[in-house]
């Protein structure tokens, strides 16, 4: 394991290094990076170490062919592609002509995308023709035929052009990538740089669709001087030292990869090793091949990854960090790390898209009892913070959901968040952007927590996941926490079901530990039972494999297809749709029962349900 120097240090060198903060455009700050670190890889891909003056070059370049197209300061460009080095260009090539970037998640089917590209406005897409099994192009043929000439026409009439990236040589059909660089040709790196230096800082950077936990996604707007600050805040929280190498797969169109992996580089000179598709031993490899500082991963990927560490010989003397977060961690995998790993520091965190990426987030040296238990606290932004605020970018409290009153150190709220890091609103969603804003700027995330002395946040669930058994408000996360101790139980997710009597009672989806055969339900209700009241015990247990729950690419459960399960077919319990070859749960509607991907079992909830009176209890 490399040694780092004292966090304390590593900080004031980054001081020294920005000691104002000046507000610029994403692609502004590639440029000041460009002209520090000019020769330093700053994309590091397999078949080619691409340098900052590289990319600096290759968004130039792009953005001429952009605004040979015709792309105007405010325009919508949507940027539908996978970690390929070109999108990171792209998204610093739509800044240079003051566009927003619309994030695309790439595996949305062609009705998904239809609504992405109609909701955002987007005036051109940026697509590949194929990937991981997926035909884009089939996909635009469904969305809008004829294409290829007239672009969205009447089905999409904001939609002026597609360009398309090949990903194995030039596409079939379709403006090419390189062709986009040749329309440019006229256009001199004189008219493109004028362009960046007129663009606003305070303007729209991105358009970044929500993940789609609880429904239909709305387009957060976010902001390149909140989005810097927030990058700048996670390389001064995880105290980047000079030259940190970044690996991930989590994808650039989610802040994740984007705020958290891609930008804050620019602010040390480092270099960002983006994952196309995750492998563990893929990863393993290239830690060691590019000598990579710091690999982050959701806590789906770290499992993966530490059991192909432990198979066999890998190159990991470079990594010093790990960073994983994004849903809940069974109660071991912490120590894990430490163990299999052998890093020096490792770091979790909390925040939405809403929020410009992680706002709360442990600090280096933390031990393994504030990981296990916390999602960190509010993250030190250094020059990048709001003084107003006492130095960081976003200011929580809890409160009380129905009163809006805050509630006490060590009670569960619903978790508000107001700052510079926070969101203007939804685009084009006024009825959502005031039911999440409130007059005062104060964002309502949807999350319920605590807040210790120290001020670190313990999550409980989200407010829309909670449920009333009775007159009982149960927290899923309280109860998915109890049942993630048992040695059976590798993952839980508890969601609340109709009940005829209790008006909801709780239906827990497991995914066993291990191979062999599942706990038995009788024994986790009777384990729920005597750690929790009765009212919070589940009614139902149900048991999946851990490929069939429903995730997105980022690793968060959709709670709200569990629920669609547990309530199929007047009551009874739908077997989850098939996984995909990569891994990624198929939801494309509520699956027919079938008997055979998962197992159930009613159980008596010490009193608070009966099979007989249960609605939710499986036929």
């Amino acid at each position: 394991m490399t040694t780092l120097p004292p966090p304390q240090e590593r900080r004031a060198a980054l001081e020294a290094r920005h000691p104002v903060w000046t507000p610029r455009t994403t692609a502004q700050q590639l440029d000041a990076a460009a002209a520090e670190f000019a020769g330093r890889p700053l994309i590091l891909a397999d078949d080619h170490i691409h340098t900052y003056t590289e990319v600096r070059r290759r968004s130039i370049r792009l953005a001429a062919g952009l605004m040979a197209l015709g792309v105007r300061a405010g325009d919508h460009v949507a940027v539908d592609l996978a970690n390929f080095p070109d999108i990171i260009a792209l998204k610093y090539a739509v800044a240079r002509v003051g566009a927003v970037s619309v994030s695309v998640n790439f595996l949305l089917r062609h009705e998904e995308l239809r609504y992405v590209l109609r909701q955002s406005d987007a005036v051109l897409l940026i697509t590949m023709d194929a990937f991981r099994k997926l035909d884009y192009l089939d996909a635009l043929d469904r969305i809008a035929p004829g294409w290829e000439e007239h672009a969205g026409a009447a089905v999409l009439p904001r939609l002026r052009e597609v360009v398309v990236r090949g990903t194995d040589g030039p596409p079939a059909r379709g403006r090419s990538l390189e062709e986009l660089v040749r329309l440019g040709a006229a256009i001199g790196d004189a008219e493109v740089l004028e362009r960046t230096a007129a663009a606003d800082p305070f303007a729209a950077s991105d358009l970044l669709y929500t993940s789609g936990t609880t429904g239909m996604s709305k387009g957060v707007l976010l902001q390149h001087d909140a989005v810097l600050r927030t990058a700048y805040a996670s390389a001064y929280t995880r105290a980047f030292q000079d030259g940190r190498r970044i690996l991930t797969a989590l994808p650039i169109h989610h802040v994740f990869g984007y705020v958290e992996a891609t930008l804050p580089v620019l602010f040390v000179g480092g270099a960002v090793c983006p994952h196309t598709v995750f492998s563990a031993e893929g990863t393993l490899r290239a830690i060691g091949r590019h000598r990579i500082d710091e690999l982050i991963c959701v806590p789906a990927m770290t499992g993966v990854v530490l059991s192909e560490a432990r198979s066999g010989p890998y190159d990991l003397s470079s990594l010093t960090t790990m960073f994983s977060s994004g849903a809940a961690h069974p109660p071991g995998m912490w120590a894990q790390m430490a163990e299999v790993l052998d890093v020096a520091e490792i770091f979790t965190a909390y925040g939405q898209t809403e929020t410009t990426a992680s706002t709360l987030c442990t600090r280096p040296g933390d031990p393994v009892e504030r990981l296990r238990t916390t999602n960190g606290c509010p993250k030190p932004a250094g020059v990048a913070g709001d003084p107003g605020l006492g130095g960081v970018l976003a200011a929580y409290r809890a409160v009380d959901p129905a009163t809006g009153e805050e509630v006490a150190t060590g009670e569960v709220g619903e978790l508000v968040v107001k700052g510079p890091a926070v969101t203007s609103g939804y685009y084009n969603k006024p009825e959502e952007t005031a039911a999440a804003l409130d007059a005062g700027g104060w964002l309502r995330t949807g999350d319920l927590g605590r807040f210790d002395e120290q001020g670190y946040l313990t999550l409980t669930g989200r407010r829309k996941e909670s449920y009333r058994c009775g007159s009982e408000l149960v927290m899923p996360g309280e109860v998915e926490a109890v049942l993630r101790e048992h040695p059976g139980v590798r993952a839980a997710y508890v969601v609340g079901v109709p009940h005829e009597r209790m008006g909801e009672v709780g239906c827990a989806w497991i995914v066993p530990e291990g191979s062999g055969a599942p706990p038995d339900p009788d024994e986790l209700v009777g384990y729920c039972a005597g750690r929790l009241a009765r009212f919070k015990v589940p009614a139902v247990v149900r048991f999946v494999e851990e490929s069939e729950v429903p995730v997105t690419v980022t690793g968060r459960v959709r709670k709200y297809r569990l629920a669609e399960w547990a309530t199929a077919d007047g009551g009874g319990m739908a077997t989850p749709a098939s996984a995909t070859a990569d891994g990624t749960a198929v939801t494309d509607g509520v699956a027919e029962p079938d008997g055979s991907a998962v197992r159930h079992a009613a159980a008596v909830s010490d009193g608070a349900t009966s099979p007989a009176d249960s609605a939710a209890a499986p036929t």
